[in-house]
């Protein structure tokens, strides 16, 4: 059996998309796969899951030497499965930067492309005559990793392809996208229940920058003052998660998906001095709001800089 799954914290698009390329390798190409995640989905997968009556995949720990895999999502494997190189990593689909450090045995099928969404990629891969085939709960993940994945089109990764595909895919099931959205976004704002260290852990990337290893964290959310709120107690937790992650610094950035802005803690002089030359940004206290920063992958990984 094939294990599909992408990257460590799954969000939504590393939840669906494994269900997606699991359900294509096993209806389509007939090749028994399964996805699976590396840990719990955050609210809004786990939202997603009920929404389409999708089962939640099993987690895993790890991979066993020479088992089958698709990795998808990432292609970092720092964000995959300890062993991952002693399996049998059989394709990857991806939309991030190339990472390096997988290793195969034989050559694979690699598909990397610059859209804002793995789903996309996989639309296309699909193929519009077995896409027809999908069931609704397939499609269904497929428009919200599109949808969360872009902001709903607010995110500067955004392209003109991942919008038509998602509109495609709404007209077929019959969904207003924002009607839609406007609940997906409720869901993902919903973090009550969490804690600050999960918080912090939620939707996060390893980035090594002037020597130190950072943890990347971003919170999407339509309700920015609910996590602002939780602002000292995330500031002193932390320490012990960069500590117990093995990274010297977390940086949190708050993403305001209406008002198209982020908010970054400050918690010491580094991350400031990181605020200031990555963002042009000057910081008067623990928080600095940047205009228009809403995606880690574009606007916030390249830009920074000590």
């Amino acid at each position: 059996m094939i294990k599909v799954f992408g990257h460590k914290a799954p969000d939504t698009d590393s939840t669906g998309s494994p269900i997606i390329w699991a359900w294509y390798l096993s209806e389509v190409r007939k090749t028994p796969a399964q996805a699976v995640l590396q840990g719990e989905p955050n609210t809004e997968a786990a939202w997603m899951l009920a929404k389409w009556g999708l089962d939640k995949p099993g987690i895993i720990a790890d991979v066993a030497p020479g088992e089958q895999c698709v990795v998808v999502d990432t292609n970092n494997p720092a964000e995959l499965p300890a062993s991952i190189n002693e399996a049998e990593v059989i394709e990857i689909i991806d939309h991030h930067l190339l990472a390096g450090g997988l290793r195969t045995r034989l050559p694979i099928n690699i598909t990397i492309r610059p859209l804002a969404c793995t789903a996309t990629i996989m639309h296309d891969l699909i193929g519009d005559e077995d896409l027809a085939r999908a069931p609704r709960a397939v499609k269904g993940a497929m428009l919200t990793c599109i949808l969360s994945d872009t902001l709903e089109f607010r995110s500067p990764t955004t392209t003109p392809h991942d919008r038509f595909v998602a509109e495609k895919l709404a007209k077929d099931l019959g969904v207003s996208i924002p009607e839609y959205a406007a609940e997906m976004f409720a869901a993902k704002s919903d973090v009550s229940t969490f804690t600050d260290e999960a918080l912090l852990r939620m939707d996060s990337k390893e980035y090594e920058l002037g020597g130190r290893q950072l943890r990347v964290s971003v919170l999407e959310t339509t309700a920015p003052k609910v996590l602002l709120d939780r602002k000292d107690a995330l500031i002193a937790a932390m320490p012990a998660v960069a500590a117990a992650d093995g990274a010297d610094e977390v940086l949190l950035f708050i993403v305001d998906i209406l008002n198209e802005e982020a908010t970054l803690l400050v918690p010491n002089d580094f991350v400031r001095q990181v605020a200031e030359k990555s963002f042009n940004a000057t910081v008067s206290g623990d928080t600095v709001v940047l205009p228009g920063i809403m995606s880690r992958k574009k606007q916030i990984i390249p830009a920074l800089a000590v």
